[in-house]
Formats: structure tokens, sequence, C-alpha cells
């Protein structure tokens, strides 16, 4: 199993006038020690209006910055949002196709829907219209990538015959990724051969196993929407790590819980208004958490049920092999949570990187002799 970083981007209040400057630097000074340790990609979120939970609105330009300062890691959007008019799918070709030849051919192209009402409603969005103007434009993007000259003629997007340049430095293309959280879904994306990455949020490395089974009898019967199947499966964890477990919980016991409710209440404020607004987003969350609250998921919760990453090396290092134990081919780890301050997501990453990343090269059963 590979290790990734994952980011939103957080930018906590108060700000000051150069609060979001300093967050991308944070941010690509974080990246850069990743690339010197050896983790295998970096991921960005895309996402727009959500405050201080992320300002990563524009990731194509941050990764032109991220290709310029590193060498080795690759650039992964975790994800580009498909729907229009977040993103007409031939931009999304072109600037994707930029970004693999500024970074020498190093992009992963994870795709998504978009799952917050904030969102959907701010583009103007049919709810309904995600998936399947995400399914019309992934082969439109495959297609700009592919063909000297292409045309489209679909529900959503209508091209006349056009030669899409630049083309991508990976032929045929660059990786293709799908994210989900909901069960149906991983299937979906196994059908359409692409690489699974399983934003399951609040479960053990344990819960995945059921979803990770239906990608794997997706991926079966698979008709690749691009020329190749990736069939790799990553997902992603909240992750912290210190010289001991009480230091690494005292700097996330507010950060971590502040983190996944503040998405959960996002993603269901989306579920209560496609409903029909007959539910608040509290109550929805507890139909998405089998019952539970939104505010039970307390940092005592998420630690005592093993759904994040929050400890010292040995404790990270056991918790990766539980990860690669149920399939995970990569583990985005998502090490900027909230306010965590930045010269502690520093040591964390070098923790992981001299402590954890050399570990899992070798197999438990060596490392335990």
């Amino acid at each position: 199993m590979k290790l990734a970083l994952m980011y939103e981007i957080p930018v906590p209040r108060p700000w000051g006038p150069n609060s979001a400057y300093d967050a991308f630097q944070n941010t690509l000074e974080q990246i850069e020690l990743a690339d010197r340790l050896g983790f295998d990609s970096v991921w960005t979120v895309e996402h727009h209006f959500l405050d201080e939970y992320s300002q990563s609105s524009a990731p194509g330009v941050l990764y032109g910055a991220i290709a310029e300062r590193t060498e080795n890691i690759r650039i992964g959007h975790g994800v580009r949002l498909l729907p229009f008019p977040y993103n007409h799918p031939v931009r999304a070709a072109e600037a994707a196709a930029t970004v693999d030849l500024l970074s020498n051919g190093r992009l992963e192209f994870g795709t998504g829907r978009s799952g917050t009402r904030i969102e959907i409603e701010g583009f103007g969005i049919n709810p309904a219209d995600t998936r399947p103007m995400w399914e019309e434009a992934l082969e439109v993007v495959v297609g700009c990538w592919t063909e000297d000259e292409f045309s489209w003629d679909g529900e959503f997007f209508k091209l006349p015959p056009r030669g899409i340049v630049p083309k991508p430095m990976q032929q045929p293309h660059p990786p293709l990724w799908g994210a989900t959280s909901s069960a149906e879904s991983h299937e979906i994306v196994g059908r359409k051969g692409m690489g699974l990455l399983s934003f399951s949020v609040a479960v053990p490395p344990e819960a995945l196993t059921k979803r990770i089974t239906r990608y794997r009898d997706g991926i079966k019967e698979a008709v690749p929407v691009g020329k190749f199947i990736n069939e790799r499966v990553g997902t992603f964890c909240q992750t912290h790590c210190a010289e001991t477990t009480q230091q690494a919980h005292d700097d996330a016991r507010e950060p971590f819980p502040w983190y996944i409710q503040t998405s959960l209440e996002q993603v269901a404020g989306l579920g209560a208004w496609t409903d029909g607004g007959n539910l608040g987003s509290y109550e929805y969350a507890k139909k998405l958490l089998d019952g539970m609250s939104i505010e039970d998921l307390t940092f005592d919760y998420l630690t005592e049920n093993e759904t994040v990453m929050c400890g010292d090396p040995d404790h990270c290092l056991e918790m990766c092999r539980r990860y690669e134990a149920v399939g995970i081919d990569l583990l985005l780890l998502h090490v900027q949570s909230h306010d965590i301050p930045h010269e502690k997501v520093m040591r964390s990453i070098e923790l992981l990187g001299t402590e954890v990343l050399p570990q899992l090269s070798t197999p438990a059963t060596a490392a335990a002799s």
C-alpha cells in the first residue's frame, strides 16, 4: 500500500490579511516535504463557497505551483468536479493536460459530481443532473485527450469537430479515478473501469470491506470509459501523528471533530434539500449515520471506534496495516484538519514519512520478526 496526502486547504477564522496566503504557502511547504520523503501522491479537493472549511476552489492553479516545486510526487485531483457549469469538460481536459505536461506526466485525474447544497445551488445545477453530467463529461474528456479531432452530440454537451490541445504527456491519458461515498456508486465506478476514491467517513478500516467488494464486482464487468482499466482502490483517513499518542490526541481533539462534523453537515444539507426540504440537515444526517447525529461524532467517538488515525508512529503503522489488509492500495492521509498548526502538521508528515512509510514496504510478519 502507498501513502498519499489529502488537502482541503482550510483557512480558520478569524481571518487576517495574510490568512489565505499563509494557508497555501504552508500547504506547498508540507507537500515539498512529502516529496522529499517519498510519499506517492498529493490530492486536493475542488470546493466552492465553503468559507473556512476549504478554499481549494482552483486546484489546477495550485497544481502548477506543486509541479514547479516538486520532483516525484504525483498530483491528484481529489476531485475535479465535472458537472457544468463547474467545469466544461473541454476546459477540464485542457487544464488537466497542461498540468500533466508541467509535471512531466505526474497527474492523476480524479473526478466527481459534488455533494453539497451550497455549491450545487450556487452554480445553478439540478442535483438530479449531476450523475448523468458526470458520466457524459467523462466521455468528452477522454475523447479530447485521445482523438486528433473530436466531436460530441450528447444530452448536456455538444461540440463540433475540433482539435483539442494540448494533449497530456501520459499516453494514452492520465489514470482516471471516480470518487464516491455511497455503496451503490462504488459498483458504478468499478463498471467504468476507474480507480476508486472511497470517501467514506467516520468508519473503521474493516467497514470498507463490503464497499470494496462491490467495486471489485463492478470491475469484473467493466466497460472502461478510458482506454485502460485502473483498478486501484484509494480511501481517505483523517490523520495526525506525533511522538506520543497523548500528544497527537491533544493536537487533534478539537480540529478532528470540527472537520468531520462540518463536512457531514454540508453533505446532509444537500440530502435534506433534495428530499423536498422536509428534513433539516441534522435530521438528514441521522439517516446517513444510521441514527446517530452529527454531534455524536466527538473526538472520543472517532478515536475509540478507530475511524481516524491519531497517535504515535506505531499506532499509525498498525492502522495502515489494517487498511492494507482490507484491500486499500492508496491511503490518502488528511493531515490538515482545520487549525492544527503548520509546524505540527510538518512534524506529523515527517514522522509518517520516516517511521511509517518505510515499514509499509516490508511485510508485517517480517517486520515483527
